[in-house]
């Protein structure tokens, strides 16, 4: 991930022709300059650290339509901001609803949103019907045979979804 123009041309002159573009559509539908600057930034950070942004390794589109391109990467984490910003005002209302005594300190709060986040995250690595029979166990409190006829799976096969989503659990505790 070098910095030097010189070493990724492709993605200086992407940079360089688009960056304003980009963050003025981001404004635009985030309504807020310094969440939009963060973005393009980001935008741009994953492009250059994807492991296809050589140009080799790039699709003609990629090349021929910037602009497309930089609004699908920036609509993904667009969404990842959205969905991340309402795990936290879901926590929050939640600690709003607790007795004073009861709620946590805010290191405690601080601590909890970022082990959310990261469930959250590690949640979004895991193949869909493994994240629904995760999710259904874990919020639901439904059994394996349960999920498996929720599913239209065997019991085995939701114990093996259940096993990788545990193991991906034990990972971020690691």
């Amino acid at each position: 991930m070098a910095a030097d123009p010189a070493l990724n041309p492709h993605i200086h002159t992407l940079y360089s022709e688009h960056h304003g573009w980009l963050q003025g559509w981001l404004r635009r539908k985030l309504g807020n300059a310094f969440d939009a600057a963060d973005l393009a930034q980001d935008t741009f950070l994953r492009i250059l650290t994807a492991p296809d942004h050589t140009p080799e390794k790039q699709c003609d589109w990629q090349l021929r339509e910037p602009r497309a391109y930089l609004t699908v990467v920036a609509k993904r984490l667009l969404a990842n901001l959205y969905r991340r910003r309402s795990l936290e005002q879901a926590y929050l209302d939640a600690l709003s609803a607790l007795p004073e005594p009861l709620a946590p300190s805010p290191e405690q709060q601080a601590i909890i949103l970022e082990t959310l986040q990261e469930i959250d995250a590690m949640l979004d690595g895991l193949a869909p019907p493994v994240r629904q029979a995760f999710l259904m166990a874990q919020l639901e409190g439904l059994g394996y045979a349960d999920i498996a006829t929720k599913l239209g799976v065997s019991e085995r096969t939701v114990k093996r979804y259940m096993a990788e989503a545990m193991a991906r659990c034990i990972l971020l505790v690691a």
